[in-house]
């Protein structure tokens, strides 16, 4: 009959020789939101225009953030005209890429419906209802996407913050 330590001493060997082998890989190390845009295929177009506003090394950092993130599908949905004003003007860019962004880490489950202020300066309107969350008019197409710094929504739209007031 073999004791209890020693079937654990047993399990742990066998554990350390299957890793030595390649057969179990610990699991990988979070990864920031901008690793994980970078990372994430249908997240391309996101992480390159991050990059084009200067925004990248923002979303390396501490945090926490949530990112609703529009997919490539969404940007493409975006007339070209906008996406060439955007390109011009990085200040636009920034705009509306941190209207995205909302400080803190919210998980799909904890989203109350309502108005949260965005990194932006702007409201971002959110809503819940059963399993499905909005942001603005975008639907969340994948939640919860982990990063070391906070998470990321996946969304099927771009949305753009409200026009400044003409003065």
């Amino acid at each position: 009959m073999t004791t209890p330590r020693r079937s654990l001493l047993t399990v742990t060997a066998l554990l350390a020789l299957a890793t030595l082998a390649g057969c179990v890989t610990a699991p990988p190390a979070p990864v920031t939101i901008a690793e994980t845009a970078a990372r994430t295929p249908q997240l391309s177009t996101l992480s390159k225009l991050l990059a084009d506003a200067g925004l990248t090394d923002t979303l390396k950092g501490p945090g926490p953030f949530t990112v609703f993130a529009p997919s490539d599908d969404a940007f493409k949905a975006v007339p070209a005209k906008t996406m060439a004003e955007l390109a011009a003007n990085k200040d636009r860019l920034k705009a509306v890429l941190t209207y995205h962004v909302v400080p803190g880490k919210v998980m799909a489950a904890d989203v109350k419906t309502g108005n949260v202020k965005s990194v932006q300066g702007s409201n971002l309107g959110l809503a819940r209802a059963g399993g499905f969350v909005t942001v603005d008019e975008a639907l969340v197409t994948q939640a919860d996407v982990p990063a070391s710094n906070g998470v990321v929504h996946i969304i099927d739209k771009v949305v753009l913050p409200p026009a400044a007031p003409a003065r």
